[in-house]
């Protein structure tokens, strides 16, 4: 499967969700889907960037959006986090990286002074037609949500 690239449509992909459900894109088809990726489930960063799409939950409802987070963690480790959090949206395990990889997310990152590779933070804004409209790369958490809302007013505005 290649990458994703702006303004074609999204391969659909399915993925397993918290709920123990079996997430497809085309399910949400009419609907704006922003997919945000993050590097792990319950790290300072995550948990705040969660917090912050989940505490304007309203917002992305009016402007009839879903919210799917993705990262490599497990549905049952997804399940703690979505609970403990609060989370009123899925959280989707991409463990085999499948989704990783068609997004281009998965880059070298230096940890604790060593190179590895991990999930770079990141959102894909897909429309109800299931075409890639925008992405958000190197997300800076404290500002992300407002430059979402701000995107999708633009869009409906």
């Amino acid at each position: 499967m290649s990458s994703v690239s702006m303004g074609n449509p999204v391969a659909d992909f399915t993925a397993m969700s918290t709920g123990d459900k079996s997430i497809q894109l085309s399910d949400y088809k009419g609907k704006y889907v922003l997919l945000y990726f993050y590097p792990r489930d319950n790290t300072p960063g995550c948990i705040t960037e969660g917090q912050n799409f989940r505490d304007n939950i309203d917002q992305f409802e009016k402007f009839n959006t879903i919210i799917l987070g993705v990262s490599r963690d497990s549905v049952r480790v997804h399940e703690g986090f979505k609970t403990k959090q609060n989370f009123p949206f899925d959280l989707l395990s991409d463990k085999e990286e499948a989704l990783c990889q068609l997004f281009d997310v998965i880059k070298m990152k230096t940890m604790y002074g060593k190179k590895v590779l991990g999930i770079e933070r990141s959102t894909f804004l897909i429309d109800p037609e299931g075409v890639l409209i925008h992405e958000w790369r190197k997300v800076k958490v404290k500002v992300h949500v407002d430059e979402v809302l701000q995107k999708l007013a633009e869009l409906e505005g």
